[in-house]
């Protein structure tokens, strides 16, 4: 099972993607958005399309990432460099401009109940032609991940696959919880700022990591 990663690289990826999950933007925004206005079924089926436009990154990332370590290992630190970078720009955007939820009752918008098909394609449109997705996934899933390991699409590809294990059920709970959510999130401002200040955490410490790890 060359695939897996070790254990201590598994939980700190595991800690990152379940504070990612949580954070609110506009994947949360657009799920409790929805069921308010559609109702919570039709709230999952845009989680399952959000899903889906993840694998697509995560299969784009693995094998591209691959091909590009195999063309260049500097091509590969460089990619990793500037990853470091924007994590620590995320970051400082965290601090500055906080997370952003803003929703609207289902009495206050008048939109069409939508079927299945448009919800999911809904989610997965908007997740896969979010420029800022495209870009995360390429600069944060190589920080676990070594140019030298032979295994690495394998375990670009688990990692990939285990952020959605882990960030689904998140988006699935906060729909079903979505009237209550909406209104202590935007009632308990302090919660969303502890949420940016975790977030600009754990990503300033990766940001830092793989800078001193390439200094050596």
């Amino acid at each position: 099972m060359d695939f897996l990663p070790s254990l201590p690289t598994l939980l700190t990826f595991a800690g990152a993607s379940l504070l990612l999950a949580a954070t609110p933007g506009p994947d949360m925004t657009l799920s409790i958005s929805r069921a308010l206005a559609q109702g919570k079924k039709a709230a999952l089926f845009v989680v399952v399309g959000t899903g889906l436009g993840i694998v697509v990154h995560t299969l784009l990332v693995a094998f591209g990432i691959s091909a590009l370590i195999t063309a260049s290992p500097t091509a590969f630190l460089v990619l990793k460099t500037g990853g470091a970078a924007y994590l620590l720009w995320l970051a400082i955007q965290a601090i500055r401009y906080g997370s952003s939820l803003s929703v609207t009752k289902a009495t206050e918008v008048a939109e069409a109940k939508g079927t299945a098909l448009s919800n999911i394609s809904t989610g997965f449109s908007v997740n896969i032609l979010n420029p800022k997705v495209v870009i995360f996934f390429m600069t944060f899933l190589p920080q676990f991940v070594s140019a030298d390991d032979p295994a690495v699409t394998g375990k670009l590809l688990f990692l990939g696959f285990f952020f959605i294990a882990i960030g689904m059920p998140v988006n699935a709970l906060v729909v079903l919880a979505a009237d209550w959510l909406a209104a202590w999130l935007q009632r308990n401002r302090r919660a969303m700022r502890a949420l940016d200040y975790s977030f600009a955490g754990v990503f300033s410490v990766f940001a830092v990591k793989i800078f001193l790890t390439q200094a050596r």
